[in-house]
């Protein structure tokens, strides 16, 4: 049976680094077997369908195969349907979501934060910011924008162990309502 995942390319097309065509994406996902495969805005966002494989090893596979076949080293995260609507519906920010959605960005990660890292990040943060965790993702508010921020991925890497990768809240509705789960896009 074919299931539809998202998969999210870390790093991919920021500041001239780690350049990657959405037709070369698309080609890629073609070619390590994968149907239907679209994307979605030029960050590094894919959707398609697969069968018999966990996203641990679609995420194992879509890195090897990135690094052989385009030179590209970076990390990858796959969601299915129903943890993209664990996503929205474990989101803390409701409120922040309809008022101010671009503002609001998911960290997709391979494993889930210790609480107490979360915490730590929380004590470190000297701004408005705020962070809080539901298993594999992290949910920040920047209520000033993301660019005046001083919470830098460097920051947030000292606390929070491991590769991630950021999507704002607007980008994690789309790649939901594109996989095709069945959470309500206003949360």
């Amino acid at each position: 049976m074919l299931e539809t995942y998202a998969a999210l390319f870390r790093a991919v097309n920021l500041a001239g680094r780690n350049k990657l065509s959405m037709a070369d994406l698309r080609r890629l996902l073609t070619d390590v077997g994968v149907t239907d495969a679209r994307t979605l805005l030029q960050s590094g966002n894919a959707v398609f369908r697969s069968a018999s494989r966990s996203p641990g090893e679609l995420e194992r596979l879509l890195e090897t195969e990135a690094e052989k076949r385009l030179g590209l080293r970076t990390d990858v995260f796959v969601r299915d349907g129903a943890e993209l609507d664990a996503v929205i519906k474990g989101n803390p920010f409701a409120d922040e979501a309809r008022r101010d959605p671009g503002h609001l960005v998911v960290l997709f990660l391979k494993r889930a934060p210790a609480a107490s890292n979360v915490k730590a990040l929380q004590a470190a943060i000297k701004d408005r910011e705020i962070v809080r965790a539901h298993g594999r993702h992290a949910y920040i508010v920047y209520p000033d924008g993301i660019g005046r921020s001083r919470l830098t991925g460097a920051l947030i890497g000292k606390y929070i162990e491991g590769p991630g990768t950021s999507r704002n809240w607007n980008t994690v509705l789309k790649l939901a309502t594109n996989v095709g789960g069945g959470a309500s896009p206003k949360r």
